[in-house]
């Protein structure tokens, strides 16, 4: 048991989970049903030498689990908006995965959500929004919050990295140092850097069609049980998932070009 300290610092960024804070050089997190399985994903991760994720510290007297802290900067900034960041981000992505090998795939204890048909390859991050990387200068260094994870296949993670990071969304809801990215020419910049072979970019616009659909159906679900999920509802979050899917429409064919 780590003991809890007086002094504690919220941390904000994270849309679904209340009650994080900074203590010291540790971060306490309310535990979910997904923690057992995440906290055997990081430690397996650490086992394997991946440096890009938080270590298990255990719980405190509170009750929470305890991570440890890591500095950097999140969210949307001059910095991460460039393709340098981008190609940084997809071999970090493709090392997490690389890591997870090994790592049972079949179970109960994951969080769940929207998911590829085929069947899984490694354990994703499946949340990997800016808020979600730790940034060190112009790097990408970690992954952080991974209470969505879940076994899925590569390409499924990679869709649900890059409808942020690319972005595919409608120009509207982006931050506006993202308006103007050239997004068919950054999903093929990911895709080269990470090694996506030419048989999965076929099927890219596809799955993200599919993620779409199939993420608005679950954020709908669990919107009715209120929480971080129905204040994200309420906020628009459908609205936006559903204008994205309407720009995937209108731009596939671009989309596809550059990636086949």
């Amino acid at each position: 048991m780590v003991a809890t300290l007086l002094h504690e610092i919220p941390l904000q960024g994270g849309d679904v989970t209340d009650g994080v804070v900074r203590v010291g050089d540790t971060v306490r997190r309310p535990v979910s049903p997904s923690t057992p399985a995440v906290h055997a994903l990081l430690r397996h991760l650490e086992a394997a030498g991946f440096e890009g994720a938080p270590r298990v510290v255990g719980m405190d007297g509170l009750g929470r689990e305890v991570l440890t802290y890591l500095p950097g900067t999140t969210g949307v900034t001059r910095t991460t908006v460039t393709d340098e960041a981008l190609v940084e981000l997809a071999g970090l992505l493709r090392g997490f995965h690389d890591a997870t090998a090994g790592f049972p795939l079949g179970g109960d204890g994951w969080e769940g959500g929207s998911n590829d048909d085929a069947p899984p390859e490694v354990i994703g991050h499946c949340d990997l929004t800016p808020d979600n990387v730790v940034f060190e200068g112009a790097t990408p260094r970690a992954l952080i919050d991974f209470d969505l994870a879940r076994p899925t296949t590569r390409l499924f993670d990679i869709v649900t990295t890059l409808r942020h990071w690319v972005p595919i969304a409608d120009p509207v809801d982006l931050h506006p140092l993202q308006r103007g990215l050239d997004v068919g020419a950054r999903v093929r910049l990911f895709c080269d850097a990470y090694g996506v072979p030419p048989r999965e970019r076929r099927r890219f616009v596809e799955l993200s069609r599919l993620r779409l659909h199939r993420s608005y159906a679950v954020m709908r679900d669990r919107a009715a049980a209120g929480g971080g999920w129905g204040r994200m509802w309420a906020q628009g979050a459908g609205q936006r998932i559903r204008r994205a899917a309407a720009w995937l429409d209108t731009h596939e064919d671009e989309l596809h070009a550059h990636l086949v």
